[in-house]
């Protein structure tokens, strides 16, 4: 039967500041950071941390939960007293813990929650388990000038390529979603067809800057039809074809990796301008490991330039999976007077439809 996570209430939000210390284990990265929501933007980000276990997983060309679990274990002490550290506090200054409840590695996701619930009963503090996308999706808002909802969000990353429909944090309409190999997923899978080294979608995006443009084109997937759906399966194996009819040289290899990114950030900015259209809106945020690639933010951020619209990015650093986003979000969800109950509770699978609407919370 499926594990949900529960939320439970305050008798009211909280007038007053939070610092919250922000637990992020839910794969292959153990991430710590402390958000005090004392003040604005990017400098409530008292500091943060993210050990990444890529030299671990190397070895066997993808992640190992058991390996990925382990690891958390070892690291994740460590960090919490380093992060501590940098943010010039103790754990007696801390008001609250989030980590991240779901979606991910089961395994993974019961380190984080373990020790978040451990630390907020011995320090009597609230706890609250985060939804990993929903950290993502509200990671732009951690900078200077965030956008207000409503708001399209494109989630874009390894394990996620979807269109979301943001009416107030907490209130998400599906719009679009990969049918598929997400986005980077169809980076990573392609560039370890083409014999590039695990984690293969950044070193893919880099040869591809030595590429030359329209050398090979590839098809925008279902671009030429209705529809905010993603699918980048046949575009993965279009590249396939080509790299076994091609000399196999260092020179086709960045052509074709320039060919594939192009296909897909083109796919991806043609979506994001129909969801757009589609919910009346010119704003749009963008957040996962995929936002972090300059192709598509220059090109993103010319559709919006041209439509006379914005688009918000996080900081490259915090596309990927981090901390941050997760004490951002559990900070909102908690001054807002949201809490999970005592329970260690973790949901691998957790729609975000499902998640309560954050009525109180405030971004500043």
């Amino acid at each position: 039967m499926p594990v949900t996570v529960s939320y439970g209430l305050l008798l009211r939000p909280s007038s007053l500041p939070v610092k919250v210390l922000g637990i992020e284990t839910s794969c292959d990265e153990t991430g710590v950071a402390v958000y005090d929501t004392s003040f604005p933007g990017a400098a409530g980000l008292r500091a943060h941390a993210v050990y990444s276990q890529i030299a671990l997983h190397a070895e066997y060309g993808g992640v190992v939960p058991e390996l990925a679990s382990r690891d958390h274990v070892r690291k994740l002490l460590p960090l919490i007293r380093q992060t501590l550290a940098e943010a010039d506090l103790s754990l007696a200054d801390l008001d609250g813990v989030a980590y991240t409840a779901g979606p991910g590695l089961v395994g993974a996701l019961l380190v984080g929650a373990g020790v978040a619930r451990s630390l907020a009963w011995a320090l009597e503090l609230p706890a609250i388990g985060v939804h990993h996308m929903e950290g993502h999706l509200l990671a732009p808002l951690m900078e200077n000038d965030p956008p207000q909802a409503p708001f399209v969000a494109l989630l874009v990353s390894g394990g996620h390529s979807q269109l979301v429909a943001v009416d107030a944090i907490g209130s998400y309409r599906l719009l679009g979603d990969t049918l598929d190999d997400a986005a980077g997923e169809a980076f990573d899978k392609t560039a370890k067809m083409m014999g590039l080294p695990y984690p293969g979608g950044p070193q893919l995006a880099a040869l591809a800057e030595h590429g030359t443009p329209g050398k090979f084109k590839f098809s925008r997937p279902m671009t030429d039809r209705p529809g905010l759906d993603f699918s980048f399966s046949g575009l993965k194996t279009q590249v396939l074809l080509a790299w076994r009819d091609s000399d196999q040289s260092d020179a086709t290899r960045a052509d074709i990796a320039r060919g594939f990114e192009d296909a897909v950030v083109d796919t991806l900015a043609i979506k994001c301008e129909r969801a757009l259209q589609a919910a009346g809106c010119e704003v749009l945020v963008v957040a996962g490991g995929v936002g972090a690639n300059k192709r598509l933010r220059a090109r993103l951020q010319a559709m919006a330039t041209k439509r006379g619209g914005r688009v918000c990015f996080p900081r490259p650093e915090l596309c990927t999976d981090n901390g941050a986003m997760i004490a951002f979000a559990g900070a909102l969800r908690l001054e807002a007077g949201q809490r999970s109950d005592a329970a260690v509770h973790v949901a691998p699978r957790w729609d975000m439809a499902t998640l309560p609407v954050v009525e109180s919370g405030v971004v500043r």
